[in-house]
């Protein structure tokens, strides 16, 4: 038994001595799978249902594109808002420096016209009394001198102050300050209750460059023509643009956006009114004001100069000191004239009140030469701006076109100039 029991150790253990070792681990096949996957349908996330607590909410591209263009319409509308701001801001710098050069010239003509008129009284006064001292001497000659310089400066300032008439100028300014404040008003009107546009942006640039155009601020080489050919009223609106289409209403769609053939015809009736009678006299008063002015504007200067000459020759004759005097107190009668009575700004007036019914006329006609009446400005808008404008009641503004077409008419179609 022991010799049995030993055998197998001893086996194993010349085994192991060995380090071979067979072993073959036989791992069984596994069958194959086959899985297949149900197919996801594509969702339409435009047109997707969400069911929720038994609700079905629909959300359409519609909607979705609609709120895409309300905010591509706000970024534009903020863009056309900074733009008018922007504008206005410019408008208002004008405003002030109108107003600043406006005084300024004011103070020109006043100063001017007081030392000019100084002068030429002490040039006279010197004169005279060179002419009563009688005699040969230092004294008489110098004068002789001082008057006759006097006078030939004030000859000098004279055709300067014609040349520019400081009245006329400081109108000017005054005109062009009241017609900025309006075109801030009507751009700050835009943005509190209209919806501005790229259009409206265009038009208010053509509006402060056609002002710019019509009332300059500097002199030399932009001045205005004080002196021309033929009176023409001012102009200082864009002459391409359209009038008085915008309509600020807010009171639904209206049966033709109140307009008539009744209304139609009262307006044409005004236009006819304007032309014939207030365009037509306040052209015919500022020809006669501008004929006015170029005469009182020769004839200062040359008396000045006629004086000069006389008090140049005092002493040297009976006539020669009586010229020099007499011409010098007309001159200076001529110049407080002219510039003390500010002719030159009553020409500049006519030339403004000849435009603002010219704008008028032409703000009507174009209105009624749109055929589309949804285009226009709202008819009862329209009748009442025009019946302020001329400083009637709307009573008043109908009679007065029952009157004009019936040949009627004596009187002018403005109440208030």
């Amino acid at each position: 038994m022991a010799s049995v029991l030993l055998l197998p150790s001893s086996s194993s253990s010349s085994c192991y001595c060995s380090g071979k070792i067979n072993a073959a681990i036989h791992v069984p096949k596994l069958p194959k799978l086959s899985l297949s996957l149900p197919k996801i349908p594509m969702r339409n996330l435009g047109g997707e249902l969400n069911t929720r607590d038994g609700f079905i909410n629909t959300i359409p591209v519609e909607k979705i594109n609609h709120v895409i263009d309300d905010r591509s319409h706000n970024s534009s509308t903020n863009i056309v808002s900074t733009q008018l701001y922007a504008i206005l801001e410019a408008v208002a710098d004008r405003v002030e420096m109108h107003a600043n050069i406006g005084e300024q010239r004011d103070n020109w003509n006043t100063l001017l016209l007081n030392s000019i008129n100084m002068m030429i009284l002490t040039a006279a006064t010197m004169a005279g009394v060179a002419a009563t001292a009688g005699g040969i001497g230092m004294p008489i000659l110098a004068l002789k001198l001082s008057s006759t310089l006097l006078y030939s400066a004030a000859t000098g300032m004279l055709l300067i102050m014609n040349k520019i008439q400081p009245t006329q100028l400081a109108e000017e300014q005054r005109n062009a300050t009241r017609l900025f404040k309006q075109l801030q008003s009507q751009i700050q009107t835009m943005l509190a209750i209209g919806t501005p546009t790229q259009e409206d942006v265009k038009e208010v640039m053509e509006k402060v460059l056609a002002l710019d155009k019509a009332y300059p601020l500097p002199l030399l080489g932009a001045m205005l023509e004080k002196f021309p050919t033929k009176f023409e009223p001012a102009v200082w609106w864009p002459k391409n643009q359209v009038l008085q289409k915008k309509n600020f209403l807010h009171e639904g769609k209206q049966c033709n956006n109140g307009w008539s053939e009744e209304l139609e015809m009262e307006m044409r009736e005004i236009v006819k009114v304007v032309e014939r009678k207030d365009i037509e006299d306040y052209v015919r008063l500022g020809n006669l004001a501008l004929k006015i002015n170029k005469t009182l504007a020769i004839s200062g200067p040359l008396l000045t100069g006629i004086a000069a000459l006389g008090s140049a020759f005092v002493g040297n004759g009976s006539w020669a000191p009586i010229v020099a005097v007499a011409a010098g107190a007309l001159a200076s009668t001529v110049n407080a004239f002219e510039h003390g009575g500010q002719v030159g700004m009553v020409i500049e007036m006519y030339r403004n009140c000849g435009g603002f019914f010219q704008l008028l006329q032409e703000s009507i006609e174009t209105t009624l030469e749109e055929r589309d009446l949804e285009k226009r400005e709202n008819g009862k808008l329209f009748e009442m701006k025009v019946a302020l404008k001329l400083g009637r009641s709307l009573s008043q503004l109908r009679e007065l076109a029952r009157n004009s077409a019936s040949s009627q008419v004596d009187e002018f179609a403005s109440k208030l100039f």
